[in-house]
């Protein structure tokens, strides 16, 4: 027996029996029909079923799990943000095919990308500092960019890992309008995910820091369930940064809370707003003594 089969012999598992059983029923011209003979595991109409939701739930919880563990994946710097937002170069370009074509309704939201575009450079640079933090860093203590994997803020923090080759994670969803990975994610580092909790806790598990650039209702979701987490006690304090004064402070007024008493003054100590990725690196880096 040569070195190969042995190698394969080594790695068979009873899982890959039932795959080769299903195999050889097919080839035999007897294909399984739905509910009857099929092993249950690989009848995709029972395990779609509404009374099969919570297998579900938990295959999307081990899946990301076991793979995120094995590779060596422990600590997470998450970036939140608009999937909105492009890159300079990209509103650039929009730009200058507005100024061409004389609309006045696609210049002016050309000019608006062309400004919003900071966003999605900010993340970038953003994500590129932590990267090269984790290169000089045991794998124990690496921390790896992870995002929603799609695309604006979040593929420019995957874009920034990659710019100095360190891996990222991509946490992506299922959407009617089918949301795809980001070309900058690892790719052996990349889920997709039917639903939003379960993805939201992978958010959570490894969660050493959170950074939300502006972005709109899914980063303001994302935002304030970990500001509720870590103020009810839920999930352990971590840095909560927002980038972005202007942003914020034209979007949110906490303050309004305290005033009402539905929050208490210290909740406001939850989070620091940055307005550069060196401010938001820095919160991180002096909360763990870095």
């Amino acid at each position: 027996m040569d070195s190969t089969q042995d190698i394969k012999d080594s790695t068979r598992s009873p899982l890959a029996d039932a795959w080769a059983e299903l195999q050889a029923h097919a080839d035999r011209g007897e294909p399984l029909q739905p509910d009857s003979y099929r092993l249950a595991f690989a009848d995709p109409e029972f395990l779609l079923r509404p009374e099969t939701r919570g297998i579900r739930f938990q295959l999307e919880l081990l899946k990301p799990e076991l793979a995120l563990t094995a590779a060596g994946v422990h600590s997470t710097v998450v970036v939140y943000g608009g999937a909105r937002f492009v890159a300079p170069e990209i509103a650039q370009e929009q730009l200058a095919a507005a100024q061409a074509s004389g609309d006045t309704q696609a210049l002016a939201l050309a000019e608006r990308a062309v400004r919003t575009s900071r966003y999605y450079q900010a993340s970038r640079d953003f994500a590129r500092i932590v990267a090269t933090y984790s290169l000089r860093q045991p794998q124990e203590e690496k921390l790896f960019i992870c995002t929603g994997g799609g695309p604006g803020v979040m593929e420019a923090a995957n874009r920034g890992a990659a710019d100095v080759d360190v891996p990222s994670v991509g946490l992506n969803i299922a959407l009617p309008h089918e949301q795809s990975a980001n070309p900058y994610v690892t790719p052996e580092l990349t889920f997709k995910f039917h639903y939003f909790a379960l993805r939201k806790m992978h958010f959570l598990m490894r969660a050493r820091a959170l950074v939300a650039f502006p972005g709109g209702f899914g980063t303001l979701d994302e935002l304030f369930e970990v500001l509720t987490l870590v103020q009810t006690r839920k999930a352990r304090p971590v840095p909560i940064v927002l980038f972005g004064r202007d942003y914020w402070s034209r979007l949110l007024n906490l303050d309004m809370l305290v005033e009402e008493g539905a929050i208490a003054p210290e909740d406001l100590a939850l989070y620091e707003v940055v307005d550069t990725p060196e401010e938001a690196w820095e919160v991180i880096r002096a909360f763990y003594k870095l």
